[in-house]
């Protein structure tokens, strides 16, 4: 749209600033919300004033909700003593559509990192050692992505939490479900076997 007008240029610029869009992309969307726009653009509209005003974290794990507690948290059948640590809202959004999981979560809202100069006050990693006592926790699952700093805040969060004698486990780590090992990295192979169970 060369010579589209300068609010729906504004618009596509707006739109390829989103994950996974850039500005052809932004441009096809943009097209089909204006061909569609009783039936998809203006409750799309609606829906992103609504939440722009409603949306919060919740004051307990981070999750994102319209409540000063979510969902998970207000849940007495979720207090089980146990808390997944996450980076990031998204990898507790992972989480439950997994669906193995029924205790709380701890969202830290990313990892440690010299080089972007994120240190455990930047995170949520003093909360959660607070949350440690308060909640009566037993065991923390560390569920934090398989980089650099994902690794080295599970070991920072680890020797945090070693005084407090809770349980510290990380999520196992290897092949995936249909995964072939010809296709595998040599790193999730060695995590893989180092994983290693008995059958």
């Amino acid at each position: 749209m060369a010579n589209a007008p300068g609010e729906i240029e504004a618009l596509i610029a707006l739109m390829a600033r989103l994950p996974g869009l850039g500005p052809r992309s932004a441009r096809r969307a943009v097209l089909h919300l204006l061909r569609k726009r009783s039936v998809v653009m203006e409750p799309l509209a609606q829906a992103l004033v609504s939440v722009a005003a409603t949306a919060r974290d919740c004051r307990i794990c981070g999750n994102i909700s319209d409540h000063e507690v979510c969902p998970i948290c207000a849940a007495d059948k979720r207090a089980t003593g146990v808390l997944c640590v996450v980076e990031d809202v998204s990898d507790l959004w992972a989480m439950e559509r997994a669906g193995g999981f029924s205790g709380r979560y701890h969202v830290l809202g990313g990892t440690l990192s010299a080089l972007d100069s994120i240190g455990p006050e930047a995170l949520r990693i003093p909360h959660l050692v607070q949350r440690i006592g308060d909640e009566a926790i037993t065991e923390v699952i560390l569920a934090l992505n398989s980089t650099v700093d994902g690794q080295t805040t599970a070991h920072y969060i680890a020797e945090a939490l070693a005084p407090t004698g809770v349980q510290v486990s990380a999520l196992a780590q290897g092949v995936p479900m249909g995964g072939e090992l010809d296709y595998l990295d040599d790193g999730t192979i060695s995590a893989a076997l180092a994983a290693r169970r008995r059958l």
